[in-house]
């Protein structure tokens, strides 16, 4: 008769994105593994917009598929647009995005942690942390049951004192429908910091009350970009529920187009009317929104020259009529959003199905935690995801997924895992975190990464998939297709570098704009398949590039010393954002190196104070610190 465990290696609390990374991760490193969640109908949940990916959050979409995470073969299962973003620009900046159906995102990902070796998984509501000489033990529930565990992953979201607002109404609730969750009180008495973010979501419409003949038809891009480097074709085809794969294991995808409209002077004249109806405007909401994704009450009031707003009208899935409408997050009362719903065009008749609704909720200030996730508090206990003041899923993911790894690793008695800021995307977000805090939700850009030139998306497994298989979070048989790929890399390279095409060698001519892998002969090209061909010629391309910011890293890590004069006035520096600026006078900085501290303060804004101030020759001949 089977009988469960008495004692778990590793316990996650959660089952939102990170809650799934970090239970996944832990499972296959070899831990025994359990996963506590209050509704095993709302794993992996898509709360927001069903859609994976983005700007630089796609590059940590491809560094958690480069681990072993499951994020990124879950979306390319259930998608219904895939799209690469920023196509026209540069390599580095260039990033997937997946339109993914809502609930095939959830079925799937169910089904995976439930079949998923060395995990468990339970609905149960966790109320408290249970500590032994500052060291975890293990969890209570709501119902009395204690679970013992070594290590616990926290990995709550927005459910922490959750409490969702619309108009003037309010009601606790980690998202519409769902409870929320007393935990964070009682870490608070555990001697945790604790701090209230609060973030947004639009109103969903039904398909048959929209007029998509007004609208700009978005399609997605062919052949669709995907997120996954290899897939087993055994684990995707049959055994796990998937839109995209056939009994084979072939990828194949019928997209579904998105649709564009935009907001009118009617609505916003209609937003500002109703703004003392807001609980953002009407004092209600004291925790602090994400500043990158502005409910349209704060653009309204924020952007007032700008006449009109862009609106994206997103499918939530392939079975159903629902239709998310990504640029107006709002917490109006319902009557108002429907009121300005109806002055846009394409939405005169519009239905809403859902409306929107603003969320504030408890998060620990992570500069109380390791660069492993681990609490500096208790030993064995790690934070991921919201609960650290992150906003989006790809932000959650990673975290899981390095606090799942670590927590394994710790029972284990083996080194932690923590990645450097010039090897991934989750290097930079994690060192962001532990050591400048947040005071607003965290959002990942490029430009938070002083090596953006060489953490490409299309590279992550070439920076990261080592580090995975080391730490067994890989199999050998996908181990075996990534050396297979290294050696065709290998060979590709060796050959550009010693074949000529009349004078030049190969290598050369690919750093030329006006030649690319097209320009090959064919014999050459059958060498090795595009992908690999692509992979070489971006590496040749950029290599100077890659290596002049290398050294312009360097030295600006030898000159964040120079003062900052008093009284600067950073209007005067051209190039900064708006956001650099504001908390920079606040702030007032004496030096470079403090500058750098500052939350929301990124490497690029460092590197345009530096040069400036160089420029007019207003740097003290005397460092300081």
């Amino acid at each position: 008769m089977f009988k469960l465990p008495t004692e778990y290696d590793v316990l996650v609390v959660g089952s939102g994105h990170a809650g799934i990374e970090a239970a996944l991760a832990a499972a296959r490193i070899g831990c025994r593994t359990l996963m506590l969640t209050q509704n095993l109908d709302t794993i992996g949940q898509m709360s927001c917009n069903p859609a994976v990916g983005g700007l630089a959050k796609g590059h940590m979409v491809r560094e958690i598929d480069a681990m072993g995470g499951a994020m990124g073969i879950n979306a390319d299962a259930t998608g219904i647009q895939f799209r690469m973003l920023n196509k026209a620009k540069g390599p580095s900046v260039r990033a997937p995005r997946v339109q993914c159906d809502k609930k095939a995102y959830q079925f799937r990902i169910k089904v995976a942690l439930e079949r998923a070796h060395n995990l468990d998984l339970k609905q149960a509501t966790v109320s408290n942390i249970l500590v032994d000489n500052g060291r975890v033990r293990g969890v209570e529930t709501d119902f009395g049951l204690r679970l013992v565990a070594r290590s616990v992953v926290v990995t709550s979201g927005t459910f922490l004192r959750g409490l969702l607002h619309v108009g003037e109404n309010s009601r606790p609730g980690g998202r519409m429908a769902d409870a929320s969750s007393v935990l964070s009180t009682k870490l608070r008495e555990l001697g945790f910091d604790v701090g209230r973010f609060k973030t947004g979501t639009p109103c969903r419409l039904n398909a048959r009350s929209i007029d998509f003949s007004r609208c700009e038809i978005q399609l997605g891009d062919e052949p669709p970009p995907r997120f996954a480097f290899y897939e087993d074709k055994g684990g995707v085809s049959g055994e796990i529920f998937t839109l995209n794969f056939d009994s084979r294991g072939e990828f194949h995808v019928e997209q579904m187009p998105c649709w564009i409209t935009h907001t009118t002077a009617q609505t916003h004249e209609i937003i500002k009317r109703n703004l003392h109806r807001s609980p953002l405007y009407s004092g209600r909401i004291k925790g602090t929104g994400p500043r990158y994704c502005p409910s349209i009450e704060d653009k309204v009031v924020k952007f007032a020259d700008k006449a009109s707003h862009q609106l994206f009208l997103e499918p939530e899935g392939r079975h159903t009529e629902e239709y998310y409408v990504n640029g107006i997050s709002t917490s109006l009362p319902y009557e108002v959003q429907l009121e300005f719903l109806h002055s846009i065009p394409a939405l005169e008749g519009a239905e809403i199905m859902r409306p929107g609704y603003a969320v504030e909720y408890d998060y620990f200030p992570p500069i109380q935690l390791f660069p492993t996730l681990e609490t500096k508090l208790i030993s064995g206990l790690y934070f991921a995801g919201q609960v650290n003041g992150t906003s989006g899923y790809e932000e959650a993911a990673a975290q899981g997924l390095m606090a799942g790894i670590n927590a394994a690793l710790k029972v284990q008695g083996r080194s932690p895992m923590v990645l450097d800021r010039s090897e991934a995307y989750i290097g930079v977000l994690i060192h962001d975190l532990v050591t400048k805090g947040t005071e607003e939700p965290y959002r990942m850009f490029t430009s938070r990464a002083e090596d953006r030139l060489i953490l490409r998306h299309d590279n992550a497994d070439q920076r990261l998939t080592k580090r995975a298989f080391d730490a067994g979070l890989i199999s050998k048989e996908r181990w075996g297709q990534f050396k297979g790929k290294l050696e065709l890399l290998r060979q590709a390279r060796q050959l550009v570098t010693d074949t000529k095409i009349g004078s030049d060698h190969v290598s050369k001519l690919l750093k030329r704009p006006d030649f690319d892998i097209h320009d090959l002969p064919e014999d050459i090209k059958r060498i090795a398949p595009l992908e690999i061909w692509e992979l070489v010629e971006t590496d040749i391309k950029y290599e100077g590039y890659a290596s002049r910011q290398a050294d312009q890293n360097r030295k600006l890590a030898e000159g964040t010393a120079l003062r900052i004069p008093d009284g600067l006035d950073y209007l005067r520096i051209g190039g900064l954002r708006s956001e650099t600026r504001q908390k920079l006078a606040t702030i007032r900085p004496a030096s470079l190196r403090q500058a750098a501290r500052i939350s929301g303060i990124t490497p690029t804004d460092i590197a345009i104070i530096s040069i400036w101030l160089k420029k007019n020759s207003l740097n003290s001949p005397q460092p300081i610190t």
